[in-house]
Formats: structure tokens, sequence, C-alpha cells
């Protein structure tokens, strides 16, 4: 398959390590990848310890308040198992070129933090199905470790490591976005109808029907293990439930949104533009733009180039009696890197440029470097809210 080069560990340790956000502790780097934990976490690991103790207590009787450190060991195995799966997400998103950010262990699993998403459905049919197969994997290993090594603690252990991967695994194979599986459904999609947002409503509404079916996750442990659900199990299966619905509808409503976007075309957009000399009175500049029926001014400097775009708000906010003394240039935005657009800009690419430098107004220019107009932020939101509808 083409791969891009893929940064090694020992290059990505050399980089400054990026903000931790609120609520995230940085615990370390795992293939050149920060690992972060949120506060959440904490209460699983703690919820994971106090579970586990009675059973440590049978396995391995006598140990006393040790028996929550071991619990918590089996904690600290399992969030091991979550870093293999979101590691396997990260190696492969790092192999087709997207810069991996972090990975997050939180209470309900974990994210790996992927700058840029698949350009394809290939790519993300295999940075979906990496996921779960590595956590299938390890299942296997732990599962033949468990074959040769002895019972005891460290038989539970690896019991624990092997159980917990096949769950992981399979779990997150089923057929509903947020889940990999899901993604992995949008991506046959994706490439059966060449159409991303198609796959993603339906693998959308695969999720939610994945939601509904979770809350019957309790009757059905009752029936497999005979093991009476109790209200921390309902709460659980609420608490999932809730975060793949979430995650589903979040999902259908970005589809949706990106199926808007490409009709935003800057030039479809632009307001006629007025050039006027930076030193001309405002009284004049406007003068002119009412005569030629321009919705904007742009100054200019003696050698024609564009400096600045006049601000309607601080005209308004000029006396009348001021305004023939007053330059245009002093009620203008000086142009600074990032606010001249290409005409021809669309799209996410048009919505990240002016995500990236918010301004209320961008001067728009053609291949020649030619003033074309001037497109308004307002503009864009009141086509995107028509057109959203």
């Amino acid at each position: 398959m083409p791969a891009h080069d893929v940064p090694s560990p020992s290059e990505s340790d050399r980089r400054a390590p990026a903000p931790v956000p609120p609520g995230h502790f940085r615990v370390g780097r795992f293939l050149g990848v920060d690992v972060l934990v949120t506060r959440s976490w904490f209460l699983l690991a703690a919820l994971i310890a106090f579970l586990m103790a009675p059973v440590v207590d049978e396995v391995e009787p006598g140990l006393g308040a040790w028996k929550y450190v071991a619990g918590l060991v089996i904690a600290v195995v399992y969030a091991f198992t979550i870093l293999v799966h979101e590691a396997a997400h990260a190696v492969s998103s790092r192999r087709y070129g997207h810069p991996v950010e972090s990975i997050t262990l939180h209470f309900l699993g974990g994210h790996t933090g992927v700058d840029g998403g698949p350009r394809s459905a290939r790519q993300e049919f295999v940075m979906s199905i990496v996921g779960p197969l590595a956590s299938l994997g390890v299942a296997l290993v732990a599962w033949l470790l468990g074959q040769v090594l002895p019972g005891g603690l460290i038989g539970l252990v690896i019991g624990t490591l092997a159980w917990a991967n096949l769950v992981i695994g399979v779990f997150n194979l089923l057929p509903g976005l947020p889940l990999d599986g899901g993604r992995v459904l949008k991506a046959l999609v994706w490439g059966a109808t060449r159409n991303e947002v198609r796959g993603t409503i339906v693998a959308g509404w695969s999720g939610r029907i994945v939601a509904l079916l979770t809350l019957l996750l309790p009757l059905v442990m009752e029936r497999v293990y005979d093991v009476r659900a109790d209200v921390t199990s309902w709460a659980f299966a609420v608490l999932l439930a809730a975060f793949i619905w979430s995650g589903a509808t979040a999902a259908m409503q970005g589809a949706r949104l990106r199926r808007t976007l490409p009709s935003l075309v800057a030039r479809q957009l632009a307001r006629r533009t007025l050039a006027v000399p930076a030193d001309l009175p405002i009284a004049e500049a406007v003068r002119r733009a009412q005569e030629a029926e321009a919705g904007s001014i742009v100054t200019v400097d003696t050698d024609g180039r564009p400096v600045g775009i006049v601000n309607e708000a601080a005209v308004d906010a000029t006396p009348d009696d001021r305004r023939p003394w007053v330059p245009a240039s002093a009620v203008a935005r000086s142009l600074v890197p990032g606010m001249t657009l290409p005409v021809d800009i669309k799209g996410e690419e048009l919505i990240r440029a002016i995500t990236f430098l918010p301004a209320h107004e961008y001067l728009l220019v053609d291949a020649e470097g030619s003033i074309y107009g001037v497109l308004a932020t307002a503009d864009v939101d009141r086509a995107f809210r028509e057109r959203h509808r």
C-alpha cells in the first residue's frame, strides 16, 4: 500500500511537547506519542481495583489490604490494553501521513488525536480495523501465555489481559459509529458509493441502533453468566449507550456539515469592491463607493498595492462633519498575512482560513494577485445557515 515517511520515535521525542488540556495529565510517551490520562481514568482505576479485590483474595488469600494494590495493578494492565489498541491507530495514521498529537485514556476507553482525517475509503478501513485487530492479537498472545504460566496472581493478571482484549476487540468491531466497527462500515459504504457523507450517515444510524442494543447488555449478561444484573451494571450500560449515541449523532451532524461546506464558494459571496488611495478622505471614498455600487472599500498605497479594508462600523461611527478630513486609512483594518485569500477558495479550506485568523472581512484576489472583491464573515455565516436548513 502507498505510505508516507513515518517519523521515528526518536524524532518525535525531540519535538517540544504539546500543551496538556485542562483535566488531563501527561504520563509518558509511547511510540513517540504523548500519552495522557483524564481525571475520569483515575475513577475507573479505583473502580477496577475495588471490584477485582475480592477476586484477588480468592486467588491469593491473605493479602489483606494488598489485594487492592493488586487490583490497581490489574487496572494498569487494562490501561495498557487500551494503549496498545490506540497505538495501532496511531501507527497506521502516521503511516498515511497524518500527524498524531496524543493518545488519551479515559473512563470509557481511549482516543487517538489525529491531525486530519482519512483521504480515502481504504485509509479509513485500514486506520480503523488495526485497533480491534491489535486487541484481538494481544488477547491471543495472553491466552497462549496463560497455558504455560502458573496460576495464582500471575495467572489472574494474564487471564484478565486476555479477556479484556477479547472484549475490547469484539466490542469495537460492532458496526456503528463512533466505534471502530462503525468506521469500518463507513469505509465500506464510502468505497461502494464513492460518497463519504453517505458512509458516515449509514454508520451513524447503525451506531444509534448499537446504542439501543447496548441498553440490553445487563440482560444478556444475566442469560450468559447467570449473574443477576445490579444497579452498577445498568448504570454502566446507560452510560455506554449514551456515549455511543452521542458519538453517532455528532458524526452524522459533522457529515451533514461537510455536505453543506462545498457549496460555500468565496467567489460567489464576494462583495464588489472599490480601491481608493489610503489618504483619500472618508467622505469622498464613501461617495465613490456609492456611485460605483460597491459594497466594500479597500485602501491601496501609492503603488496600487492593497493595504487595508475599510471597516463599515468604523465609518458609521465617524461624525459626518469629520468625514471630509479623516483619511480612509484611519477606519481601515490593515491587511495582515491570512487576511488575503484566493477568490476560488471554498468549502472546508475556506472555513479553516477564516477560523485561523478571525476577522470581519477578507480581501479576495485572483490568480494574478489583482483585487477581486471582499469577503465578509457575516455573508459566509448567512450563506451557511441558508444552505444548512
